[in-house]
């Protein structure tokens, strides 16, 4: 079962109230759900068994860790869990012969685009140990890797505004690669480029340019911006 931002209304009721308590007892429960009981202890039951609730030495529902993690997402007016921007690691690695390292998209959405290698960080991972990971998962390489920057990037539907993504990239500068290039693997071609060649490719992440610019930078530095994509493009 997967609990995302489309729970069942009356889970995410039931929720939004252990959120708010220590425990209830299961006629709370049933009230606040203004259900019969035995639906409202069928959704406690299927609470329970996605290891979001549990029953307390005194018979009493309560939240789980996995629980407390997943309703302090809520958002406690509306009853649903908000949506929540990404974050992920950008990967500008600069070789020798300054060449940069450039990654092909080659899955949905942007499919085709062209940029840097780019990935999430994952629970409990740093910034530079996510940059290590993906960097030797996506490209087969290591390098001395530095954090430069984040950059907050948003991209909107053109003519209407939509929100298509909102991500922070921390940007990671690496120098001295190591090993040997995966040119292909799932989802992507990797290459090594000048920036004048990257950017003169069909499609190219509009972002690019200056997530390049910031993480060769000397200077620490926060950026937001918004860019355009026609549906097409997206």
């Amino acid at each position: 079962m997967s609990y995302e931002a489309n729970a069942h209304t009356n889970q995410m009721t039931i929720l939004r109230t252990l959120l708010l308590k220590r425990d209830a007892g299961f006629a709370e429960l049933q009230k606040v759900t203004k259900i019969e009981s035995d639906a409202a202890n069928f959704h406690i039951k299927q609470l329970m068994s996605a290891n979001y609730i549990t029953k307390n030495a005194a018979g009493r529902y309560q939240l789980t860790q996995l629980g407390k993690e997943y309703a302090n997402r809520m958002d406690t007016d509306e009853n649903v869990i908000e949506k929540q921007p990404k974050l992920s690691v950008a990967i500008i690695v600069e070789n020798d012969k300054g060449e940069m390292l450039a990654q092909n998209r080659l899955k949905h959405p942007y499919f085709g685009y062209w940029g840097r290698i780019t990935g999430k960080i994952r629970w409990g991972e740093t910034v530079l140990d996510a940059a290590a990971r993906e960097l030797m998962e996506e490209a087969g390489l290591s390098a001395d890797l530095e954090m430069r920057g984040i950059y907050h990037k948003t991209d909107v539907l053109k003519g209407t505004g939509e929100l298509l993504e909102d991500k922070y990239f921390c940007l990671v500068y690496g120098s001295n690669p190591r090993g040997e290039l995966i040119k292909a693997g799932e989802g992507h071609e990797n290459r090594w480029m000048t920036n004048s060649e990257l950017y003169a490719m069909p499609e190219t992440f509009k972002s690019v340019p200056e997530i390049t610019a910031l993480a060769c930078g000397n200077n620490f530095a926060f950026v937001e911006k918004t860019y355009e994509y026609d549906a097409s493009e997206y």
